[in-house]
């Protein structure tokens, strides 16, 4: 035990060892809820947390190397095992010997060499768990711009308003604005135009002012009842 706590203690096993041990216990407080792990199905829409292309930062370079797919932590976790493994291997059998000098030049080449393998396991132990995630990954919401809702607010301005939208389930109730600054009332039957996301509401225009989109619309009611 005290052999190897020496050599997990000492360089170049040192530095995975204190990025190891954060990547576990980070992963131990996510799995009791205490940090949010960037699941899947959460938040915005970036899919979690995972080293996709386009991503910025970690994830972006995680993504060049192949290590896409899978969230950043990861793939933190499983190049700071492989990486452990490696140098603490080398550091038992070979670098122990060396002299000290020697074996700080020798042990950062291997800290920074032993990447290499590590990024390619990983890549390969990646690839079972990205078909993984694609799988429980959750289906893209419909986009409910273009749906008719009734003004439920005493009106909808430019600067207030509430809307009831049928969105096929139990219907939402939505922040909106008037798009060309007309007045609705309650009652009155709004179109959603658009998302202003920095504001969190949505531009509507009345639903009698869209003629040859109404129209579309029954045509398209006409023909499934045709058929």
């Amino acid at each position: 035990m005290a052999k190897f706590l020496d050599v997990v203690l000492s360089y170049p096993t040192l530095p995975y060892s204190v990025v190891l041990c954060f990547a576990v216990i980070y992963w131990m407080l996510a799995a009791t809820g205490i940090v949010d792990d960037g699941g899947i199905g959460s938040g915005d829409g970036a899919d979690f947390h995972s080293a996709d292309d386009g991503a910025t930062g970690l994830a972006a370079m995680f993504a060049r190397l192949g290590l896409g797919g899978a969230p950043t932590m990861l793939v933190v976790l499983l190049l700071a095992f492989f990486g452990w493994t490696i140098t603490y291997l080398i550091q038992l059998f070979f670098l122990q010997a060396l002299p000290a000098p020697l074996r700080w030049g020798i042990g950062s080449a291997v800290a920074i060499a032993a990447l290499v393998p590590g990024a390619a396991v990983s890549s390969w132990v990646l690839r079972p768990i990205r078909r993984l995630l694609m799988k429980l990954r959750p289906v893209e919401q419909e986009s409910i711009l273009g749906k008719a809702g009734q003004v439920s607010s005493p009106d909808v301005t430019a600067e207030r308003g509430y809307a009831q939208v049928d969105d096929g389930g139990a219907g939402l109730i939505l922040q909106v604005r008037s798009h060309d600054g007309r007045r609705y009332v309650r009652g009155d039957r709004i179109r959603l135009l658009d998302y202003v996301r920095e504001h969190n509401h949505y531009l509507v225009v009345g639903d009698a002012e869209l003629p040859v989109l109404n129209e579309s619309i029954s045509q398209v009611s006409d023909d499934k009842e045709i058929h």
